[in-house]
């Protein structure tokens, strides 16, 4: 019996684009429900060419698709895609702790999130980058991952998207980031944060 069908399910879908290409994780070392400070039992990040450079860092612990679980848990996983330079062979850790950040975040406000969200992070996404205008988060499907089913609920795999202040108010005035999102597509694909990036509203 597995005795682990959540991480098999995501596994299983990431088996899909990086066959048996091992990622880079992080693992927790103390699980939340025994005290520990990280909800997330672990972030891996794997490093594509196409379309162009970029890490594509996965969740394992808000699904929570144990057999042994009296809840599906939050039905989601979160990606985030940052762009990587051709020679770059480790990821930077600095998402994997925004991810845990975001996982305290809905472990402990019972917040969940969901697609055409958006949050402002009060600062530069990243924390050694203090001049980066990219503050804020938006939440929209994974392009690649999508939406799986498994015997123990469905679940969806949420994309993190960095944007600028600017993009977020923006936002935040519709109501609803998928116009933004849409614009950013234009410019990146399958929605890759560019921290050192400028806003795309700016005007000239």
């Amino acid at each position: 019996m597995d005795e682990a069908p959540g991480w098999t399910a995501i596994d299983a879908a990431l088996t899909q684009i990086y066959g048996r290409t091992p990622p880079q994780h992080w693992a927790t070392l103390l699980s939340w429900r025994l005290g520990g400070p990280d909800p997330l039992d672990g972030v891996s990040a794997y490093a594509r060419e196409m379309p162009v450079p970029h890490w594509h860092y996965v969740t394992y612990g808000f699904s929570e698709l144990s057999e042994n679980a009296e809840e599906s848990g939050w039905g989601f996983e979160l990606t985030f895609r940052l762009t990587r330079s051709a020679d770059e062979t480790e990821a930077p850790v600095w998402p994997a702790n925004l991810l845990q950040n975001l996982a305290r975040y809905v472990f402990g406000s019972g917040n969940g999130f969901g697609q055409g969200h958006y949050i402002d992070a009060n600062g530069p996404i990243a924390a050694d980058r203090p001049d980066s205008q990219v503050r804020a988060l938006a939440f929209t499907e994974d392009p690649e991952l999508r939406t799986i089913a498994t015997p123990h609920g469905r679940v969806v795999f949420l994309q993190v998207v960095g944007l600028t202040s600017e993009e977020h108010a923006t936002a935040a005035t519709a109501g609803d980031a998928a116009a933004i999102l849409d614009l950013l597509a234009t410019r990146y694909p399958l929605l890759i944060t560019d921290i050192d990036r400028s806003s795309l509203l700016a005007t000239s």
